[in-house]
Parts: C-alpha cells; sequence; structure tokens
C-alpha cells in the first residue's frame, strides 16, 4: 500500500541518515531533496488514486505484534479529510527541504526535519487513538530542537519552553480520557469507539478532556501565548511547519474525535467553543496592528485565521465544515508563503523589524510582487482559496448564529487593514540607505519555492471542488447532514 512506502522511506532515510558524515553537506542537501520529492509522489498518488464514492477509511494498512501473550496491532488509513493534510504536510515539507541552505547542524537539522514529517503523516493517518497520542506529542521533541537549536535571538529557549509546555499540560487531561475511553470499550481502535454509544455525560467530560488538549494546538484564546513566541523565535522553516501543518493538528483532532466521538457534547458546548473562537478572532486580528515584528504581524493572522476555522467546525453544516477545511488548506499555502518571504527578508538583512524596510518595490520588485500577492490571499482576496475558504464558513457560521457571523466578518474588515498596512510599510515609500545599502532581489531557488505556493492558492480559488470532493467523501461530512 502507498502508506507503507510512505512510513518505509522515511523511515529508512532516517536510519541512513545517521551514518551520513556530517561534513558531506552537499551530498545530505541533496539526498533529503530526492527523499523529499519521492514523500510527496506518494502522497499525490495516493491523493489522485483515492476513491470518492464511499465513506469508509481507504489505503488500511496494519502493523501486527501479535505473540501467544498479545496480539497488538496498529492500523493506519486516510479518508477524505486526512488526505488532504497528508499532502499539505508532505508539499510544504518538499519546500522547506529546498529551502534550507546553510550548513550549521545540517544533518541534525534533517533528521529533526524528517522525523517531524514521519510523525505528521502518522498522526493524520492512524485509527489508534493511542498512538495518535503518542505521535501527537512526540511531535514536541523534534520542534523543540527546531527552536531551540536554530532559532535566530536570545529568547529562543523561552520559546521552546513554552511549546513544550503549553501544549503536554494540557494534553495530560487527554491522556486520562484515552484511558477511560478504553476501560469502557475495550480498545483504542477508532472505529469501534464510533460504534460505541457514549452517555451524554460521558462525552461532556470527555469532550472537554480533549478539548483543552486540542485548543492549545490551534491556538485558541486562552491558550495562544505561545504561538507569537515561538513563531518569532523559530527559523524560518520552523515558521512555516508551525504554520502551515502543526496548527492543522489542533482542526484534524476537533474534527476527528470532539466532534466525532462527541457529536453530542460538542452541540452542548458550540456556544462556549463561539464565544472563545469570536474572542481570539478579534483580540488577535486587533493585536496584530500594533507590531512591529514581520513575523509576529504574521503569527498573530494565523491565530485570527484559526479560529475563524473552528467557527466554520462548529457551525454544525456542511457549508461551515467545507469552508473550514478549505480554509486550512488555504491557510497552510498563504502563512507558508508568507514565512518564507519574511525569511528571504532576514536571511539578507538579518532583521524582520518593520523600521529597516522600505520603499522594496523599487529594487526587489519580483519579491515585492509576491509579497503583495499573499498580502492580498492573506485578506481573502477573490479568487485566492482564502476568499473561497472564508466566504464559505462565514456562510456556514450564519446559518448557526447571525450574530456570530456578523462579528467574525468584522476581522475581515481589520485583517484588510493590518495586511495592507504592512504591504505599503514594507513594498512603499522611499529606500531606507540608512540602514542598508545592498538589496538584491530573490534568486532562482527562492523564486521556484514561492512559484507552486502562487499556483496552488490561484488553483484552490478558482476551482475550490477539487478539495471540496475529498471533503463529502469522510464519515464526519454525514454527521453535519444528518
Amino acid at each position: 500500500m502507498i502508506l507503507d512506502f510512505i512510513f518505509i522511506l522515511l523511515a529508512i532515510y532516517l536510519f541512513i541518515l545517521f551514518f551520513i558524515p556530517a561534513t558531506e553537506t552537499v551530498f545530505l542537501k541533496k539526498f533529503s531533496i530526492w527523499v523529499s520529492s519521492f514523500v510527496l509522489v506518494f502522497a499525490t498518488y495516493l491523493l489522485i488514486n483515492f476513491q470518492l464514492n464511499t465513506f469508509y477509511f481507504q489505503n488500511l494498512t496494519s502493523f501486527n505484534f501479535g505473540s501467544s501473550l498479545f496480539n497488538i496491532q496498529f492500523f493506519f488509513a486516510v479518508d477524505g479529510i486526512s488526505i488532504l493534510f497528508i499532502f499539505l504536510t508532505t508539499f510544504l515539507f518538499f519546500l522547506c527541504t529546498i529551502f534550507i541552505w546553510h550548513d550549521k547542524f545540517l544533518k541534525f537539522y534533517l533528521i529533526n526535519l524528517f522525523f517531524l514529517e514521519l510523525l505528521l503523516v502518522l498522526v493524520f493517518s492512524t485509527l489508534d487513538i493511542l498512538l495518535f497520542y503518542i505521535f501527537f506529542e512526540a511531535i514536541l521533541i523534534p520542534m523543540f530542537f527546531l527552536i531551540g537549536i536554530w532559532g535566530s535571538r536570545e529568547r529562543k529557549i523561552r520559546a521552546a519552553y513554552l511549546l513544550f509546555f503549553y501544549t503536554l499540560v494540557t494534553s495530560l487531561i487527554m491522556l486520562s480520557s484515552l484511558l477511560y475511553i478504553y476501560y469502557s470499550v475495550g480498545t483504542f481502535n477508532l472505529e469501534y469507539i464510533l460504534a460505541y454509544p457514549f452517555s451524554f455525560q460521558e462525552q461532556f467530560w470527555l469532550w472537554l478532556a480533549f478539548f483543552f488538549s486540542l485548543a492549545s494546538k490551534i491556538p485558541m484564546f486562552p491558550f495562544h501565548i505561545w504561538l507569537p513566541e515561538a513563531h518569532v523565535e523559530a527559523p524560518t522553516i520552523g515558521s512555516v511547519i508551525l504554520a502551515g501543518v502543526l496548527l492543522k493538528i489542533g482542526v484534524y483532532g476537533f474534527i476527528r474525535f470532539n466532534i466525532g466521538l462527541f457529536f453530542d457534547a460538542s452541540l452542548f458546548f458550540s456556544p462556549l467553543v463561539s464565544v472563545l473562537a469570536l474572542i481570539g478572532i478579534i483580540y488577535a486580528s486587533f493585536t496584530a496592528i500594533r507590531q512591529t515584528d514581520l513575523k509576529r504581524i504574521i503569527a498573530y493572522s494565523s491565530i485570527a485565521h484559526m479560529n475563524l476555522v473552528v467557527l466554520g467546525l462548529f457551525s454544525f453544516n456542511n457549508i461551515g465544515l467545507e469552508g473550514a477545511i478549505i480554509q486550512s488548506i488555504s491557510h497552510g499555502f498563504v502563512s507558508g508563503a508568507l514565512f518564507l518571504l519574511v525569511g528571504i527578508l532576514y536571511d539578507r538583512y538579518h532583521s524582520r523589524l518593520l523600521m529597516y524596510y522600505s520603499g522594496l518595490t523599487h529594487i526587489m520588485p519580483i519579491y515585492a510582487g509576491c509579497f503583495l500577492f499573499f498580502t492580498m490571499a492573506n485578506i481573502a482576496l477573490p479568487g485566492t482559496s482564502s476568499f473561497i475558504g472564508e466566504f464559505l464558513l462565514l456562510l456556514g457560521a450564519f446559518k448557526y448564529n447571525a450574530t456570530c457571523c456578523f462579528i467574525a466578518a468584522l476581522s475581515v474588515i481589520i485583517s484588510g487593514g493590518y495586511s495592507l498596512w504592512l504591504s505599503n510599510r514594507i513594498l512603499f515609500g522611499n529606500i531606507k540607505i540608512k540602514f542598508t545599502n545592498r538589496y538584491e532581489d530573490i534568486n532562482i531557488r527562492e523564486f521556484f519555492l514561492i512559484l507552486p505556493l502562487i499556483i496552488f492558492v490561484l488553483l484552490l480559488g478558482i476551482l475550490p471542488s477539487i478539495v471540496s470532493k475529498f471533503i463529502q467523501t469522510s464519515y464526519i461530512y454525514t454527521l453535519y447532514i444528518l
């Protein structure tokens, strides 16, 4: 099966990587690009050959560790939602592998990067809730090293610990709920648990346990403090992975567990979720306006957009669900591109402060065009993927509660304010030669990193059905319809 190939390829590469001398930097770079490209090809093949006429999990892969005393089996499979997140993961990791172009601890850098990719693919494909929890927590280890070692400033250790403790402490609550589920059902297999009739009282407490753990990943208010700090201190590819993929684990967990397993409790708690999401949207949007660090602005923008996604998920209609997932995929492309563009500036001039940049249109026209395009995508310009996602999820929110939709729609206006103001300050005006007198536009390698993201943003904005048809084959879709 294709999932087998992806797991085995990444595992074998990690094993081989330990035996390659750290001094062979050129070979390490080329070998890593080839491996990540093969993983992307397998994920694309899995996506293209996905059967759209069934609600069941597909490409089932099992690992049996049976013996005379124990019979342990782990199952992995994909449905219409998980396959989209797997493709997004492999695509962004392929771009990140190409972006790495320095020799500082390159071997250890690649070990962390590909170990993280393997864990993410496992998270999005496992049908065992205990394994989900294990991979969910193991992701913190490579991210801790990526931020703590390759971060850009003195506060990187603090940012790494914030990420570690905020997400780990809340996840301990989930572990207790997993043990209760095993005691009640007798298995960790998701397909069996889906058929188990939990009482409302059981759903009540289990839903809360999963919610606190997953809300810190998105992150929702008041668990959002770690994200801007982590983004600012992380290296460029750390920010791309963090915004593009890691935040989506929370969305995926809400879909798979909070709504999929505890639907009645989700209905009961939907007013609470809506209030927290609205607070996060408005707070993050206004906070982004007053920031002076390029990464911090995009980080707060990410918080606002991901809370919009949560609002769409808990609107409990298929329009809101489709909009939320399309916006999640779109956010991976758009925020990933913005962080790459900020990283390109930082690699050249070693600063992310707004005060040092102005008039880039005159001396970096290609860069300016790319930055303006993704700024327009970030504010949901019609024709881009973000417009489709935000329009559908706001329409779904309107069907659920018109007041929530109105408040959430204010974020679109505020987003236009801080995004356009950001573009105006760094792209137009006079060139600040007192800070730097050497400017160079993006090179060929950087351009071909950005080009696929432009293509996907436009393609998804013009043909959203290429994503929505996968969503409609997921079992969670039937819950919204019913």
